[in-house]
């Protein structure tokens, strides 16, 4: 059967990371893939996911399956956590929330949903986006056109070409907009510009689809909802994907969520059924610990604020990170302005860094950043931080 079929290409961060993996060079740097590292290098367990594991390990007496959505009381933290507890959304009933594995499933039942019915709807994505966007929409069967939004010479958002492009879009089509903290570019819309934007959304009619995978990495849990409640208040159908990968550190437990929401409760209702026949003939059923996990902690006051302390502990080191790159390029001499780096929000940052700066960091100083420049200020540490600075100043000559 594979004898003729050439094999396919590795993915371009994931692949990235297995090369980073089998180098033997004990001063490498991974700047490449999406996951939070400490200031030694790991991807820990938070303290309050253990705790709620404990408690978990000794009370659960079943590993039968859950429902096709998930478990009922995971589906109603999800919505407090990315609409606050008092939304209209939650007390109209507005909102049908499944639990999906992981963010980049709930894009795609999401996607899938979508396309079952508006088949020759076209998705938009901002250029750029996570690379994956296009992947997941594109296997779900949709045409992909991009829309304005980051401005490279000036390293800053393009919104006037982002409304611009946005005013375009045919009503029906789907918009594919990042929440907070946007990946690659670090860069996200004011309070006003979100405004803007959700009041255009109800004008056009176009269907947002908003990919929340970073909450409480921006300004803090309840700031970084602000796209989420401009669109519930517009009262227009809308879509949330939503992970806990990031905020939680549940990566591997594949925790994610697709809240569909609607102007009533008797469409929300319409939505949930459709929901279940599209993951019925996908995985039928969600992982269960990741999702029993998260609930737990946001469901218990003191495993709740012990979260909230880890995950602004999260938070304030990337920070921390983003103005130590800026003094320690500026230290050894890299021409430029590169503030703009302690500007952005959350893990990524567009470093305006060439592909041949790129290539040179990884052959030179076995640096591995993904083509473009996007670079995981979470892969830096007080250890590497002067290292990688030296090995760009020295890349950029």
């Amino acid at each position: 059967m594979w004898k003729s079929i050439q094999p396919a290409p590795p993915d371009s961060i994931l692949g990235l990371t297995e090369e980073f993996k089998k180098d033997q060079n004990p001063q490498k740097v991974n700047l490449g893939v999406g996951v939070y590292k400490d200031d030694d290098g790991n991807t820990p367990v938070l303290s309050c996911v253990k705790a709620a594991e404990k408690e978990l390990l000794e009370k659960q007496t079943s590993k039968s399956y859950l429902p096709i959505s998930g478990d009922a009381a995971y589906a109603a933290a999800v919505q407090r956590l990315i609409f606050g507890e008092d939304n209209d959304v939650i007390t109209a009933k507005r909102a049908a929330t499944i639990h999906a594995p992981g963010g980049t499933g709930a894009l795609r039942v999401g996607g899938d949903l979508i396309h079952k019915f508006t088949p020759d709807a076209r998705v938009w994505v901002s250029s750029p986006t996570w690379a994956n966007h296009n992947g997941i929409f594109g296997a779900a069967g949709f045409e992909i056109s991009q829309y304005g939004y980051y401005n490279p010479e000036q390293k800053s958002l393009d919104f006037d070409k982002m409304m611009t492009d946005l005013g375009k879009i045919p009503a029906g089509d789907v918009v594919v907009l990042h929440a907070c903290c946007h990946n690659p570019s670090g860069v996200d819309l004011d309070s006003g510009q979100w405004k803007k934007v959700a009041d255009l959304a109800a004008e056009k009619a176009w269907i947002p689809f908003l990919d929340f995978a970073y909450q409480g990495f921006g300004d803090g849990v309840d700031e970084d909802r602000f796209a989420v409640e401009q669109f519930a208040a517009a009262g227009v159908d809308f879509f949330v994907a939503s992970s806990f990968s990031k905020n939680f550190g549940l990566y591997n437990e594949r925790t994610g969520a697709i809240t569909v929401i609607t102007p009533t409760a008797e469409e929300a209702s319409v939505a949930m059924s459709h929901l279940k026949t599209v993951v019925r003939t996908n995985y039928s059923n969600p992982p269960a610990h990741g999702g029993l996990v998260a609930t737990m902690i946001l469901d218990t006051p003191d495993l709740r604020k012990m979260w909230l302390e880890e995950l602004a502990a999260m938070r304030d080191r990337i920070v921390n990170m983003r103005k130590s790159l800026v003094a320690g390029l500026a230290a050894q001499g890299v021409e430029g302005d590169f503030s703009f780096i302690e500007k952005q929000r959350g893990m990524f940052s567009f470093s305006g860094w060439s592909d041949d700066v790129v290539s040179r960091l990884r052959k030179d100083s076995n640096i591995y950043v993904v083509g473009g420049g996007r670079i995981n200020l979470a892969g830096l540490t007080t250890s590497n931080i002067e290292y990688v600075c030296k090995a760009v100043a020295d890349a950029m000559k």
